[in-house]
């Protein structure tokens, strides 16, 4: 960071915030002071609307609840009823079993018949409506309490008023010697008219018969709906609601005055609309669902305005319905704005107080953070270069613990070459056998190993001498360089390097393009040597336009795809923490941004070489030339 642009920045941080406080907290105090007033204005308005709207809802919520109750007993009136004359006749045939059991040793077949006859012929439930019958497998009627004329009589080929043949269901019920269910059309002997009966029957073995009951529907109806009468009737909800049910002919149902049930509403309230019009709510209900409004004048002669809730259920020709009165919700209305006033008055009060006091200890805070801020930016910027230093620093000993290994790798042969040709010099000496001749050679030997070793160490130390200053150099050279320090190790592990190199020459930092080479080759080398096929590293050198492109890619398979996008983070590594430190590709990113103005990114590619696929990462510097 320059001088100039640091003390900008700490003049910014020095009285920016006290002035980003004056500048916001006249703004919040301008918008709050005309939001409130502008908020409480809609509020006096809203609050009729909306206790109206919450009146509205809560009536509608209370008439569809007990609409979908009632849609719930009539969606299960018929499986009650099955169950209830299923039970029945259960009870029925453990009567005439145990029976059985209990003299089947000591009386008749006969006998024991007309003791089970005896026991279920004055049996009524269902509000006396039900009773209990027995049939045999020839269709004969062995019992029928409610027709005595006709017990015993046959009834196989009867038919009901749809001309289904249930007797004979029976009889085949009694030949598979099992139970049933049975619907029929008969005579319900309480409206003459044919209404739909279920029946259930269940087979008695000893006696070859079925023993059987049934009830109509409309009958076992009328106790279901006196039922939701009776949990209708029950019901309070907000302010004492409550709900009225009503006959289509008019008839109230159910209502909160006891004294007008069974009553025509007609009798009780004289209801018409805003412009003084009869309104009948049957026929509103029958054409219509929802909410509508009305005058009603009671029996105290007072004209109200009512707002109601109405639904028809029309299988069991009934409208359902909860209301409530305008004036009592305008009640409501006045006594919240009147608290509503005093809270807007205060509130402008104590607001007006707070923000005095928030922006007085804002600004007093603001410039404690400004002075904060100031010393965390230059403790920031010396540890940043601190941490930089130390970086580079461990990436250069790195690099030195490396270059040490080369070293000895390269050193190896000339050394032994020196010992070997010193001991036979030395053995020949003492065996008197060493010529001038041999003798030259030795020396030969000896002194082109030593030059080998003078210059690999001329090389290394030529690495490692600091030097920050550009120079012109050919990029195949410098390449030739990095390899020369590294190629023990790739030799070691027969990783094979292709090379396509232009001859370019650069004006840059010669030293710091090795150290990037080297970094980028030894990751590739890391990753190689995990594969047991042939090894690759291709390094491809291209003049494009005015950039130099320098690709070095492998045949190591690739970075995965969780780990592509953070290789170049400051220690991040996909080796394990005793492998690597995570910084070589980091410090190798920042090099070339910082130092060779240039860029790197990194990519995985599929290539074909030698006719074999391989797939490998690519690492892309882009320089200027």
């Amino acid at each position: 960071m320059d001088n100039s642009g640091e003390h900008r920045l700490l003049r910014l941080i020095k009285f920016a915030p006290t002035f980003l406080v004056l500048f916001i907290s006249f703004i919040i105090v301008i918008f709050i002071y005309f939001d409130s007033k502008k908020t409480y204005e809609e509020e006096k308005k809203a609050i009729e609307t909306k206790f109206l709207s919450d009146s509205k809802d809560n009536i509608q919520a209370e008439v569809i609840r007990v609409y979908t109750y009632i849609r719930y007993l009539q969606a299960n009136t018929e499986e009650y009823l099955k169950k209830s004359i299923k039970d029945r006749v259960y009870e029925a045939h453990e009567i005439a079993t145990n029976i059985y059991e209990t003299y089947k040793y000591t009386k008749s077949k006969d006998e024991i018949f007309e003791l089970i006859k005896v026991a279920l012929d004055k049996v009524r439930f269902n509000d006396g409506r039900g009773y209990f019958y027995i049939d045999d497998e020839f269709g004969n009627k062995r019992l029928l309490p409610i027709d005595k004329e006709n017990e015993d009589k046959n009834y196989f080929e009867h038919l009901d008023e749809k001309g289904y043949s249930f007797v004979k269901t029976m009889v085949e019920t009694i030949k598979n010697k099992t139970e049933r269910y049975d619907e029929y059309y008969w005579q319900n002997p309480n409206t003459k008219k044919a209404a739909k009966k279920i029946a259930f029957y269940k087979y008695l073995e000893p006696f070859n018969v079925v023993i059987g009951t049934g009830e109509y529907i409309e009958d076992f109806e009328k106790v279901v709906q006196q039922q939701a009468l009776e949990y209708i009737s029950m019901i309070r909800f907000k302010d004492n609601g409550y709900l009225f049910v009503m006959e289509n002919n008019g008839k109230l149902l159910s209502h909160i005055n006891k004294d007008l049930i069974g009553k025509h509403y007609e009798e009780n309230v004289i209801l018409k609309d805003e412009n003084n019009n009869t309104i009948d709510i049957v026929e509103f209900a029958k054409n219509n669902e929802g909410f509508y409004s009305y005058l009603q004048k009671n029996e105290d002669n007072i004209t109200r305005k009512k707002i109601s809730y109405i639904k028809s259920v029309y299988n069991w020709n009934w409208t359902i319905g909860a209301g409530f009165y305008e004036d009592e919700i305008i009640n409501s209305i006045e006594k919240l704005q009147e608290k509503n006033d005093e809270k807007y008055s205060s509130y402008i009060k104590n607001i007006t107080l707070i923000f005095a006091i928030l922006i007085f200890g804002l600004l007093l805070i603001s410039k404690y953070i400004s002075k904060y801020l100031e010393k965390i930016l230059k403790d920031y910027k010396k540890e940043l270069e601190q941490n930089q230093s130390m970086l580079y620093q461990k990436t250069k000993m790195e690099s030195m613990g490396e270059m040490i290994g080369n070293i000895t790798h390269q050193w190896r042969q000339p050394l032994s070459i020196i010992t070997t040709s010193a001991s036979a010099m030395k053995i020949q000496k003492e065996m008197n056998i060493l010529n001038d001749e041999i003798f030259l050679e030795y020396i030969a030997k000896i002194n082109s190993s030593a030059n080998h070793l003078s210059q690999t160490i001329d090389d290394f130390k030529d690495f490692f001498k600091p030097n920050r200053e550009k120079s012109k150099f050919f990029i195949q050279d410098s390449f030739n360089k990095a390899l020369n320090l590294i190629s023990s190790q790739f030799n070691k592990q027969n990783i094979n390097i292709i090379q396509d190199i232009d001859d370019i020459n650069i004006f840059s930092y010669e030293n710091q393009l090795i150290q990037v080479f080297i970094n980028i080759l030894n990751n590739s080398r890391d990753e190689l040597i995990k594969k047991d096929y042939d090894r690759y590293i291709f390094i491809d050198v291209k003049k494009i336009n005015q950039d130099i492109v320098i690709s070095i890619k492998d045949n190591a398979g690739g970075i995965s795809t969780e780990s592509i996008n953070r290789i170049f983070e400051a220690y991040f590594s996909t080796k394990s923490k005793s492998d690597g430190t995570g910084i070589g590709l980091y410090m190798t990113k920042d090099i070339i941004e910082k130092q060779l103005n240039g860029s790197i990114k990194a990519e995985n590619i599929s290539f074909k070489y030698e006719n074999k696929n391989f797939t490998g990462a690519d690492f892309i510097i882009t320089l200027k030339a």
